[in-house]
């Protein structure tokens, strides 16, 4: 999934970038001395027959996401949207602790078959019909895998765990990337111990869950039986690129895969904000107090986006490729965040309309400690990405954990939920001043040190 090592030493001065390209555009032309023979070619052929799987040049120019990879991540607003809704009815009903438990499983579920099915788009995409069906298989499996998701809330709640119909989603998404790596087994001598490695450890933790889910333990044996296999799902991609080679994934375009993904976690902050407008306005007609509600949550969207993307994952994953690791799995927080943010929103709503029984302190905690993880999370990848850790960025991050603190305070204090919202706001609000003012050229200057 990703690489263990270092980039290779290139000289990279701008003399020789030309000589260097059309070197290696002679080569690819002439058919021969290139570890990426033809992989994808930048105009692909109208069809889609079958294609040779081989490694994509990680240096390939314009690479983007395609349409194919826009359709797949459509089913996960599906699943994304079932976990949000029930972790807020679970926050809602006082099941807090169950709710976040089976949040954390179905969320770890929905975000891990997303990650290796991107990465290995990344590294090896054809965009033939076999390619086409293997995802529409994966696409399949989330939509059983969110069906399922009710079930272990409700299970979980209960002490129990059934998790049946979301491990049989979840195994149809991983089968269906199987053969994927299989092709690639056979077609790509350069990378076939890593495909073999990776297909075998894919092989056995499905039959693992497959296993957990047939057995029906008690839910403290269930526990004890699923922690090999969350180390077998996690350390087997490092150890197959450890031991056998890596893929060629494209910083670029894996980035922006990652960011589509956070754009996509985002709609449920915005649905989040919707939800909690229709029960203002249900509660209490149209408002200023509404409109303030509106506005706010939709602004708190927008300003953890624009936070986001303050962090400049694909150029320094280009010269620091073993940096993804830290970087490809610290996701799983920004995503669970992401969509907690937007269930505690619905928990708002639901306060409002006297569906909740929790005080005003818990209905503010529902959305104010996942942005705080959220921040935090875009603080540890944005210092582990650069290798920096910026007195300044600190400084920012703080004045939002204070103003985090104001808003909990504020709720305590009987404020109406536009106030202590709008609070939620300027914390990542204070973030974004900061750096276009002046974080912006400390990030430069340390571009300007890791690029060199």
């Amino acid at each position: 999934m990703f690489t263990a090592g270092t980039s290779p030493s290139v000289d990279r001065s701008p003399a020789r970038r030309p000589n260097e390209r059309r070197a290696r555009g002679a080569r690819c032309r002439a058919g021969g001395g290139s570890r990426y023979p033809r992989a994808v070619s930048s105009h692909p052929p109208l069809h889609h027959r079958l294609r040779r799987v081989v490694g994509r040049d990680p240096e390939e120019s314009h690479r983007a996401a395609t349409p194919l990879e826009l359709l797949y991540d459509l089913t996960f607003v599906i699943a994304f949207g079932a976990t949000s809704t029930q972790l807020a009815h679970a926050i809602a009903e006082g099941h807090t602790a169950s709710g976040l438990a089976a949040f954390a499983f179905a969320g770890f579920a929905v975000g891990w078959a997303w990650i290796n099915y991107s990465w290995w788009a990344s590294a090896f995409d054809t965009d033939d019909w076999f390619l086409r069906l293997a995802t529409l298989v994966q696409m399949v499996g989330v939509l059983i895998l969110s069906l399922g998701v009710p079930d272990v809330f409700a299970s979980i709640a209960h002490g129990e765990l059934d998790n049946g119909i979301l491990v049989a989603g979840y195994v149809i998404m991983r089968l269906g990337l199987l053969p994927l790596w299989i092709r690639v087994a056979v077609q790509d001598p350069n990378h076939r111990r890593t495909a073999i490695s990776y297909a075998v450890s894919i092989s056995a933790a499905q039959i693992g869950w497959v296993t957990v889910a047939i057995l029906h333990l008690p839910i403290w044996a269930t526990v004890v039986a699923i922690v090999p296999l969350y180390v077998i799902e996690i350390a087997g991609p490092y150890a197959a690129e450890r031991k056998f080679g890596t893929i060629p994934w494209h910083p670029h375009h894996i980035a922006e895969r990652y960011g589509l993904l956070v754009i996509i976690t985002l709609g449920e902050v915005i649905l989040g904000t919707a939800t909690t407008i229709s029960a203002v306005v249900h509660e209490h007609g149209w408002s200023l107090d509404a409109a303030l509600v509106g506005f706010a949550g939709t602004a708190l969207a927008f300003a953890l986006w624009w936070v986001y993307f303050m962090i400049p994952s694909g150029p320094v994953l280009a010269r620091y490729r073993e940096r993804a690791w830290v970087w490809g799995y610290g996701h799983l927080v920004v995503f669970g965040a992401l969509v907690a943010t937007g269930a505690g929103l619905d928990v708002a709503a639901m306060a409002t309309e006297g569906e909740s029984e929790l005080g005003a302190v818990e209905v503010a905690g529902a959305v104010i400690i996942p942005v705080a993880v959220l921040l935090l999370a875009f603080f540890t990848l944005y210092s582990l990405l650069l290798s920096a850790f910026d007195p300044f960025h600190v400084l920012l991050f703080g004045l939002a954990f204070v103003l985090l603190a104001a808003a909990l305070a504020a709720a305590a204090a009987g404020a109406p939920l536009s106030v202590w919202l709008g609070l939620v706001v300027l914390a990542p609000t204070v973030t974004i001043v900061g750096y276009e003012t002046i974080g912006h050229r400390h990030q430069a200057a340390r571009l300007a040190q890791l690029l060199a």
